[in-house]
């Protein structure tokens, strides 16, 4: 018992240090690259959008390929490494010449950070069933600690230096590494392992089945692009508010921390109050209105409070993606949930690829001397259409009449 509470520990400590890396880089990387690039924020823009979304793509294979690995040699050695990676890549690229090294260390952090599927196979392995909700919400509490602490501190050390961050980060996954491998047992037992096979590992395979599940195909579309323009914001938004406002690391980290606040009052605090008095489809609505609005709003800005303000308000309209997950499980049968949510992964993995290539190419092109109208925002305001349009999908799919009711209509 004692070497599970340890590793319990261990893998929690693991995924907030996840999350504090790649917190505490957002404030700095974008400038990191454009300096790099050549000192143009227009041109560093588009060259910035594929470091974002080549982390997200590694990720999106990676994630199967090591927990699969996982499955065949065990979780320690899958974590341990991947730890180890993480620190000696952040070195790489807190020393980096020149941009195209800092690509190839962002692309081995993506492939590092995949390690939450072997770190999620973990706390499986040790809870007990009862105990299974309780560990997985952990861990979602230290993704949400780690995203609010995580630009506070890249904001507060990229004052001192746009590698400093980088080189705090190198630090924390190397000792942690270092302390896994003394506290960290195997969870997973040899009789249980299963050899390690390509197609289990494919990350294409949960999006072959889309199309198995017609009943939540138009909800998935709103979740896609809702998600496509929600993953603007991450990857322009320090490049907009340093080009429009003329923050500084510490200004972009302390806005995104409010940014992590917000999230966490309304999921924690807000979301079930609101959809349980508004229903799921009233509440997804709402939510969708409110985030067109918010990133209407932040495309057309004139001053940098409206920017917080914004972040305040337009926090709200997060009830949305919850309701909508909620209504997706009452529209299949229990048989199909894991698959289904399988499904919605898959799509949100992609749109995290595709998301920040959209916002940061329109972002270089509205601000370079070849575009018709000078326009910084273009991004928030082509992500404000995205979920315009998610919106009138979602009056059009929330509609479906829910597996719960058809049964027991028949009962």
């Amino acid at each position: 018992m004692q070497n599970k509470n340890a590793g319990m520990r261990f893998i929690l400590v693991t995924v907030l240090l996840d999350m504090l890396g790649i917190g505490v880089i957002i404030p700095v990387l974008p400038k990191l690259v454009t300096t790099l690039y050549g000192g143009d924020i227009s041109a560093g823009a588009s060259v910035f959008g594929w470091f974002v979304a080549s982390y997200a793509l590694m990720q999106f294979v990676f994630s199967p390929v090591l927990g699969n690995l996982s499955d065949a040699y065990g979780r320690r050695p899958i974590i341990l490494s991947s730890l180890l990676g993480a620190g000696l890549d952040y070195l790489l690229m807190a020393f980096a010449p020149t941009w195209k090294w800092l690509f190839i260390g962002r692309v081995i952090s993506g492939i590092t950070g995949a390690n939450i599927s072997a770190a999620n196979a973990y706390i499986a392995d040790v809870s007990a069933p009862e105990d299974r909700a309780k560990n997985f919400g952990l861990i979602g509490a230290c993704f949400g600690v780690g995203f609010i602490l995580g630009p506070a501190l890249g904001g507060l050390l990229g004052s001192y230096g746009l590698r400093v961050p980088f080189m705090a980060a190198a630090g924390l996954n190397l000792l942690n590494a270092l302390y896994g491998f003394f506290v960290l047992p195997e969870s997973h037992s040899k009789e249980n392992r299963r050899p390690f096979d390509w197609k289990r590992a494919n990350p294409l395979a949960s999006l072959q089945g889309l199309t198995r599940y017609p009943v939540v195909l138009g909800l998935t579309a709103v979740i896609a692009l809702e998600r496509i323009a929600h993953d603007s914001l991450p990857s322009v938004w320090v490049l907009y508010t340093t080009y429009r406002f003329n923050w500084t690391e510490l200004e972009n980290g302390l806005s995104l921390t409010l940014v992590g606040i917000m999230f966490a009052i309304v999921s924690a605090g807000l979301t079930g109050k609101m959809v349980k008095k508004l229903g799921e489809r009233k509440a997804i609505i709402f939510g969708l209105i409110v985030g067109s609005i918010s990133f209407l709003v932040y495309g057309l800005a004139t001053k940098g409070w409206m920017m917080y303000a914004m972040i305040v308000l337009g926090s709200i309209g997060g009830i949305g993606g919850a309701a909508i997950q909620s209504l997706i499980t009452k529209l299949v049968s229990a048989s199909e949930q894991g698959a289904v949510q399988g499904v919605i992964s898959s799509i949100q993995a992609v749109a995290a690829i595709i998301g920040p290539l959209m916002a940061t190419n329109l972002f270089a092109y509205f601000t370079s001397p070849a575009a018709p109208v000078h326009l910084p925002g273009a991004a928030f305001i082509a992500s404000s259409i995205l979920v315009a349009i998610s919106a009138l999908l979602a009056i059009r799919s929330a509609g479906a009449r829910p597996v719960i009711e058809n049964v027991a209509g028949t009962t």
